[in-house]
């Protein structure tokens, strides 16, 4: 017969068994940090108007399930939804506006119409209101706003493209500088890191109100600005991951006698490539997205765009480049994560 199994043999005899406690997940310092926390968030809210938006938001959800007659914040948005939609595709041009404007050699798939517009008015000689007729030419294209916006669009990309393209030139450099492991001396360490911090500290639209005043309206302005503040990100992650590089492969390559240039060529780069590539196509799909914004102070791009019809009240018109916009994105997001499966 087999004897029972001495339990108390699997208990540690250095400390009794009921000293064996897990610590707790918290204290008292961790509770006065936590309060101090909500205290500070609580004043910060206030300056903020959380508790109005708060209490605006509730109204909107109350007024959307019935619970409520009216709401500001779901009148404004059913205001907003009822001017973006539909979304304006066609254009219209009045022909006498056109430079040499050739009837028999229309655009593709347009047409031209005459349009009459009644407007009345006050007769100086009889004192009485007479209704006058309007009549002019139009050059009607179905498309021709979508296409407008399409060529926009690609501007746009090609803002971001080149100013990605120059950010890796600004940031390699940089990155090499900033790196510990790598900069000549600790005052190029200094300056690469203040510089790195300087272009991510301004943003791109702060720098594209100044590079407008310098280059003009255009292109030119939302690249550069881009450029300047996508080479203080990349600058600050390619340094990184240089500085967190395994060691032991270049050591490999010092020993033999390899130089800086060679060792961050054979050792380091095949370790950090996949995190440029994918640090690289963030700042592009970003760039592309902050194109649009810095276009709203004339930096070209479908932001110049979208501001100058906002201007004139042509909602439906900004609708169409909202949908391009999102459109846009969306696919360069699939392209990315793509590109980020297939080579980070």
């Amino acid at each position: 017969m087999n004897s029972p199994v001495n339990t108390s043999a699997n208990i540690p005899t250095g400390r009794p068994a009921s000293a064996w406690e897990l610590p707790r997940p918290f204290g008292t310092r961790s509770l006065c940090v936590l309060l101090l926390v909500l205290v500070v968030g609580f004043f910060a809210g206030q300056r903020v108007e959380m508790g109005r938006m708060l209490s605006l938001t509730g109204e909107g959800v109350l007024a959307a399930v019935g619970l409520r007659e009216q709401s500001q914040v779901l009148s404004g948005l059913g205001t907003i939804a009822r001017s973006l939609f539909p979304p304006q595709v066609s254009e219209r041009t009045e022909t006498a506006r056109i430079e040499g404007f050739d009837r028999n050699r229309l655009p593709w798939f347009s047409h031209v119409e005459t349009v009459e517009t009644r407007e009345p008015k006050l007769n100086p000689k009889t004192l009485q209101m007479e209704e006058l007729v309007d009549t002019r030419e139009e050059l009607v294209q179905p498309l021709g706003y979508l296409w407008h916006v399409a060529v926009k669009m690609l501007e746009t990309f090609e803002i971001a493209i080149w100013a990605t393209l120059l950010a890796i030139v600004l940031s390699a450099p940089l990155a090499w500088c900033s790196a510990r492991n790598y900069t000549p001396n600790r005052a190029v360490y200094g300056l690469a890191r203040g510089v790195v911090g300087l272009f991510r500290a301004v943003p791109e639209l702060v720098s594209a109100l100044f590079l407008v005043l310098a280059y003009g309206f255009g292109p030119i302005a939302g690249v550069l600005a881009l450029a300047l503040h996508s080479a203080g990100f990349l600058g600050k992650f390619y340094a990184e991951d240089i500085e967190t590089a395994d060691d032991k492969p270049q050591e490999a390559l010092r020993a033999i006698g390899a130089n800086k240039l060679k060792v961050m060529r054979f050792a380091v780069l095949p370790q950090v490539m996949p995190q440029f590539i994918a640090y690289t196509l963030y700042i592009l799909d970003r760039n592309v997205r902050m194109a649009t914004v810095v276009g709203l102070v004339g930096a070209g791009g479908i932001g110049q765009e979208l501001k100058g019809r906002y201007d004139m009240y042509n909602y439906a018109h900004v609708g169409t480049i909202l949908i391009a916009i999102f459109l846009t994105v969306l696919v360069l997001d699939r392209v990315a994560a793509h590109l980020r499966s297939r080579y980070a």
